[in-house]
């Protein structure tokens, strides 16, 4: 059976829908470090981490964790949660909300301050839900609470028992609507596989619940035949580009490397890898490369030095912003900005020789392939569209299309008949993709 498509985008994150290949390879795209978007800047925000972001009806939105340097706010939690919202995703303010006193003032941008903590908000799609549970999230203490809220700024318990029971959550714990499963899922820390923490290593988990209520029993998700390693948070997502795609960014803790012998709060270093899945428990980790080093700044250089926090913006027709935090455990800690080509974090490369490659068989619907792609000056890309045997169609074949040469986001392949392609919607067919000088990050009909 051909795999049904329909007009959804297709990325490279796995290997899936290459069936052949010759002199072309995957490769994961690094994203650009950029400005620094949110600090810690006032005397209760001091040490932003462990965020969320989302665009919602045409406002970019942040929630995050800092730390308060009064005595009497520790006592009640640790840690506050804090929301910033910015019109372009590159400037972040803080508004003045006017919901918890601190230090005789309520002129903050604190929204909860416990119990529970590293709250991660989702807007829930699902139009039965009652409108004061429209934004949802879970805290962990030493174990995992629910909250709702009707705006995303004032939150409440809904209900005083822990949902999950069953730890390690020190971390940050997600959970969001999954449309494919028609239930929430949860992503919390747990322990899995061999090593010296606690019998395994640090590791990822799922349950999922109907009512966000009553959860399934934690189960880890499964990478294949990888060797185990540490995986602090994961920031999964459903990558709204590309219906059926689970992204997920883990920090990756090496315990046994401490590059500063002076550093006195905990042995180790990570970085950040890239994970995908096509059902949110079997992740692919084809990809073993870091997606996001440390890099030269020093400060990063230490064990948790670097997270990736949960949510992708589109802040461009082809730009993706992604929010980190640095600096860990510094005066310095902040959340900054990473850029990266829209879809772009993989493509299908080919050198200067040349290369090419085919997929499985495809049923598709729309008129139009679509093409997310970069060239040289002296690159290309063609197409060809082949029957479910591998047999070239007549009128979209190889050398019926003219080189295509540029950087688009969303190029139109064409052959000498044009590009029209509706009269093959619906039968099985394979494309076969060749390349020089050339990286291919997407593709869809449309």
């Amino acid at each position: 059976m051909p795999e049904s498509i329909g007009s959804d985008r297709q990325l490279f994150v796995d290997d899936f829908l290459i069936e052949d290949a010759k002199d072309v390879e995957r490769v994961l795209h690094e994203p650009v470090r950029e400005a620094p978007a949110i600090e810690g800047d006032r005397p209760w925000d001091l040490s932003p981490c462990a965020g969320g972001f989302m665009e919602d009806n045409g406002k970019f939105r942040a929630w995050y964790r800092s730390e308060h340097d009064s005595d009497q706010v520790l006592k009640r939690s640790g840690h506050g949660t804090m929301y910033a919202e910015s019109e372009d995703g590159v400037t972040w303010e803080k508004p003045s909300l006017g919901l918890f006193e601190i230090e005789g003032s309520k002129e903050n941008n604190v929204v909860w301050m416990g119990p529970g903590a590293n709250l991660v908000p989702f807007k829930d799609p699902n139009p039965d839900v009652p409108e004061d549970e429209r934004y949802k999230a879970i805290a962990r203490t030493r174990d995992v609470l629910a909250l709702g809220s009707p705006d995303g700024v004032r939150w409440r318990l809904l209900q005083d028992e822990p949902v999950m029971t069953d730890g390690p959550f020190d971390s940050v714990n997600i959970a969001f609507w999954d449309d494919a499963l028609g239930q929430y899922a949860a992503y919390t820390r747990g322990v899995a596989g061999t090593g010296p923490f606690k019998g395994g290593v640090r590791w990822i988990r799922r349950a999922t619940s109907p009512d966000f209520r009553n959860w399934s029993e934690l189960e880890s998700i499964d990478t294949g035949e990888t060797p185990d390693e540490h995986f602090y948070t994961n920031a999964c997502v459903k990558y709204e580009r590309a219906p059926g795609i689970y992204l997920m960014f883990p920090s990756r803790y090496v315990v046994e490397r401490s590059p500063d012998p002076d550093w006195t709060h905990s042995v180790g270093v990570n970085d950040i890898v890239f994970m995908s899945s096509r059902d949110g428990l079997r992740f692919d980790r084809s990809m073993r490369d870091a997606f996001i080093r440390p890099g030269l700044d020093q400060n990063n250089w230490h064990d948790r030095g670097v997270y990736i926090e949960t949510g992708i913006l589109q802040t461009s027709p082809t730009e993706m912003s992604l929010y980190g935090m640095e600096n860990s455990h510094l005066p310095s800690q902040r959340i900054r900005r990473y850029t990266l080509r829209t879809d772009g974090f993989v493509s299908v490369n080919a050198g200067y020789g040349g290369g090419e490659f085919t997929t499985i068989p495809m049923a598709f619907e729309g008129s139009e392939l679509e093409i997310n792609y970069s060239t040289s000056a002296v690159g290309y890309i063609r197409a060809e569209l082949q029957d479910a045997e591998g047999r070239p169609i007549d009128g979209f074949t190889m050398d019926e299309g003219p080189e295509k040469f540029g950087d688009e986001i969303g190029g139109v392949m064409t052959w000498n008949n044009g590009g029209d392609v509706s009269g093959l919607a619906g039968r099985p067919v394979r494309l076969r993709f060749a390349l020089k000088d050339a990286d291919l990050y997407a593709f869809r009909f449309r």
